[in-house]
């Protein structure tokens, strides 16, 4: 299972420079060939940063039909647990809660473009290496 950073979403939405590797991931997940997990929290960093109705509208109804793809719910103790990430790690707050996740379920990689993520006992990978690897 890999975990996927809000970066992911939002470089293919936006269509930024990397949007393509990114659809490639998404679509294998999508259709049940590779598992992975999203934090709630990014799920609402996505919708506030796309803001429009609509294209909010898609997303959501993206994540719905993906059939390899599960959204964590975080509570108040993963998040208070994550304070203590915070401190030991460095990282900020998003941060943290995506590597606290990512520790909790066993993830083999953070899918992501944030290098914050790379001193960490996950390893953090990109879209296309991930693709690469014959996943």
């Amino acid at each position: 299972m890999i975990l996927l950073d809000t970066n992911i979403f939002l470089e293919m939405f936006l269509k930024q420079d990397r949007a393509a590797q990114c659809e490639r991931l998404l679509n294998r997940i999508s259709e049940g060939e590779l598992e992975a997990v999203v934090t709630r929290f990014s799920v609402h960093a996505v919708e506030a940063i796309l803001g429009k109705a609509e294209t909010v509208s898609i997303f959501l109804r993206n994540l719905e039909r993906s059939s390899g793809l599960v959204v964590y719910d975080t509570g108040n103790t993963d998040e208070i647990a994550t304070t203590i990430v915070q401190r030991k790690t460095k990282l900020d707050f998003d941060d943290a809660l995506q590597y606290f996740v990512a520790k909790k379920l066993a993830v083999d990689y953070i899918v992501s473009f944030d290098r914050h993520f790379d001193d960490l006992d996950i390893e953090r990978t990109e879209p296309s290496v991930l693709l690469g690897k014959g996943n």
